[in-house]
């Protein structure tokens, strides 16, 4: 027993001895462990952070949302990545961010306005100039009807009936007029068209005068009547004013040279009417459908019917030429070409007026130009001694009244420089000639 006592002794004294010459080392520190990985979502209505793995929240509840939340959005995170990945949801790319589809609405819009461009391009009588014009024949006729519809309610007292003296002499002059326009036609359509389409109709029944006291109805299109001196002539411009028809012989040179064949399709079946006014305002006006309107007031004036004439035939010209729809045509271009500027300088009031000053008023300039080589081609045509254009021109200048600052914003050439480029101008030889014809006895046509 003692034996073992003793043993047991010897063998804790032995375990409990710690050895001096091997010091022992400290434990290491654990290796840091990364975190495991989990997807958090963060919305507006919850900014904190909330995640889904091994344990649920990490957050207390969250507020109830509201009624309408911006989109939410979604984050990632990872050990190898120790940043915030932002992922949106999914939605088309924008349609010009793909070049084929870029490139396929750039192609179709092009030929599209290419097609509606050349589609409407038309050549106008004698000057040959090609212009744009986007009203068909029918609709521009139904326009002068509308506008005719309305004047006539307006003037409706003031309408002379058929059998007044003055209405009886404006009829016969529009029917010469009339009839000149039909011969000056005759041949270019004929080769442009077709027999059947040559249905312009006699003249007899052509130019009425509708009696208003049975209730007939007149339309009338033509300039508006807010301001009596500009409707019967220009304002007077400076006599130094830049301005010239060489365009017109230029125009008919590259017409021929082409082979531009005119268009008179909006002449075709024209019910032409003509109806006098009782009223001082100098003036005339022929609108689409073949509708003229006189005034008293020009009558007044101008005493003999080669002058009456040749404001018809000006009038008739601006029909011929079809300058209403074109104008409109026009306006709708200046109207585009006023909204893309003022979205860099957005000026509605000074852009306005520089449309006008720049574009509007010297492009009707040009068409009243183009209007009085016609009517004197026309009036030669109707038997009418051309020569006489010129004066009345520098009459109707007389009546309005020169004035320098009126030169900028006017509608029509100055009177006087219309005179000059009529006396000048190469369509007085030729309306002479048409003149001396008709005078003769022969026969004129085809000359527009």
């Amino acid at each position: 027993m003692n034996y073992l006592k003793n043993s047991r002794s010897v063998l804790s004294r032995l375990l409990r001895h710690k050895p001096t010459g091997c010091p022992r080392l400290p434990p290491s520190p654990p290796l840091p462990q990364a975190p495991p990985a989990g997807y958090y979502f963060t919305s507006p209505s919850r900014p904190e952070a909330v995640r889904f793995g091994r344990v649920l929240l990490r957050s207390p509840p969250p507020p109830p949302r509201p009624a309408q939340a911006p989109p939410s959005r979604y984050f990632y995170t990872s050990p190898q990545r120790q940043k915030v990945v932002h992922f949106n949801r999914r939605r088309g790319s924008r349609w010009y961010h793909d070049p084929r589809k870029l490139t396929t609405v750039v192609v179709v819009s092009g030929g599209a306005a290419a097609a509606v461009y050349f589609g409407n391009l038309e050549t106008v009588p004698y000057t040959n100039r090609t212009h744009l014009i986007l009203l068909s024949p029918p609709l521009e006729r139904q326009l002068g009807e509308s506008q005719f519809n309305n004047l006539k309610k307006e003037l409706g007292p003031k309408i002379l009936p058929p059998l007044h003296p003055d209405s009886i002499r404006v009829r016969l002059i529009a029917s010469e007029v009339v009839r000149a326009v039909h011969r000056g036609l005759a041949g270019r359509h004929h080769d442009a068209f077709a027999a059947d389409d040559a249905s312009y109709g006699d003249i007899s029944t052509d130019v009425v005068i509708k009696n208003h006291e049975a209730g007939a109805e007149d339309v009338m299109l033509g300039r508006s009547r807010g301001n009596k001196n500009a409707s019967v002539a220009a304002a007077a411009q400076r006599d130094e004013e830049v301005l010239d028809d060489r365009w017109v012989t230029e125009s008919r040179d590259r017409g021929k040279a082409r082979g531009a064949q005119p268009e008179t399709r909006h002449l075709d079946g024209l019910n032409w009417e003509v109806i006098v006014v009782r009223d001082d305002l100098i003036n005339a006006m022929c609108l689409p459908g073949g509708k003229i309107v006189v005034f008293t007031g020009l009558l007044n004036h101008f005493k003999t019917d080669a002058e009456i004439a040749t404001v018809l035939g000006h009038e008739v010209g601006h029909a011929i030429a079809r300058h209403a729809a074109e104008m409109i045509t026009k306006n709708l271009w200046f109207w585009i070409l006023q909204i893309v500027i003022m979205q860099f300088i957005y000026m509605p009031d000074m852009i306005n007026a520089m449309s006008t000053l720049l574009l509007k008023l010297p492009f009707s300039r040009r068409m009243e130009i183009e209007a009085d080589h016609i009517g004197l081609l026309v009036l030669g045509a109707a038997g009418y001694d051309p020569r006489v254009a010129p004066s009345v021109y520098e009459k109707l200048g007389k009546i309005a009244g020169d004035s320098t600052l009126s030169n900028y914003l006017s509608t029509h050439p100055s009177s006087k420089k219309r005179a000059q480029l009529l006396r000048q101008a190469k369509v007085m030889d030729e309306a002479l000639r048409l003149y001396r014809e008709v005078s003769s006895g022969q026969g004129t046509e085809g000359f527009l």
